[in-house]
């Protein structure tokens, strides 16, 4: 229970990796605010999940690559809680495109939703976080690798992975840490929506030193161990969670 007293935000946090994040900062004793754009039976069974263990939860709807609807989340943990110690950057989305095939709506989907969520989300948490907070982004390996299609998604990861160094930077003052942790092929509903899911995985796993893709809760440990005291001596930092895949 080394978190039982602080309150934790997990953007996209009703499935895959999010959902992992949020159950295991819940087991640690953190109360849990969760978003969601889609679907409000994913959000109240994440809800009722977080809630099993004990800690306080509740899910509020927002499109992240909205950002006039981003301020009222922040608004609202400040009047239930008072506070917010943990953010996690989760909420990712985009059009699978070549980079010479990209357009408007790609880049901005993906440069909205992704990169410029994250920037807002700590521009309005940060004055709502006391100092030695934590703060956690995800990325993915797209974002230093060519992976076919994935060109527009790619970009804003790699802008994340960036932002986390200013940040960590400006925000050292208040001993508030800033990290990102990038994952390799994780096997997540979003992955299944390639069309060559299936080769991509046995081609993944072939190349993987342990001969397999990870999965949401070997990305999650990593995620909540950042966001926990002893962690505080890491910050601007991109971990790889891949099994080895990117050493091949």
């Amino acid at each position: 229970m080394e978190l039982k007293g602080k309150v934790a935000f997990v953007t996209g946090g009703t499935r895959g990796i999010g959902l992992a994040v949020a159950e295991r900062l819940a087991e640690r004793g953190a109360d849990i605010v969760i978003s969601y754009f889609r679907s409000r039976q994913s959000a109240n069974e994440a809800v009722e999940k977080i809630k099993s263990f004990g800690v306080d939860c509740y899910a509020h709807r927002a499109n992240m690559g909205n950002h006039d609807q981003i301020p009222a989340i922040f608004d609202e943990i400040k009047a239930k809680f008072g506070k917010l110690d943990i953010l996690i950057s989760n909420a990712a989305l985009g059009l699978y495109t070549s980079m010479l095939a990209i357009d408007d709506k790609a880049w901005d989907l993906s440069m909205h939703t992704n990169a410029r969520a994250f920037l807002n989300c700590v521009q309005l948490a940060s004055p709502i976080m006391p100092d030695h907070s934590r703060i956690v982004t995800l990325s993915s390996l797209g974002s230093i690798r060519y992976i076919p299609g994935y060109a527009a998604i790619g970009v804003s990861k790699a802008a994340i992975e960036n932002m986390v160094k200013y940040m960590a930077i400006e925000l050292a003052p208040r001993h508030i840490t800033v990290n990102c942790v990038s994952g390799g092929f994780i096997d997540t509903s979003a992955l299944k929506v390639f069309p060559n899911y299936e080769d991509m995985k046995r081609e993944v796993s072939a190349r993987t030193p342990f001969k397999r893709i990870g999965t949401p809760a070997e990305v999650a440990d990593v995620v909540v161990f950042m966001a926990t005291p002893k962690a505080s001596w890491i910050t601007g930092q991109t971990i790889i969670v891949d099994g080895g895949y990117s050493l091949m």
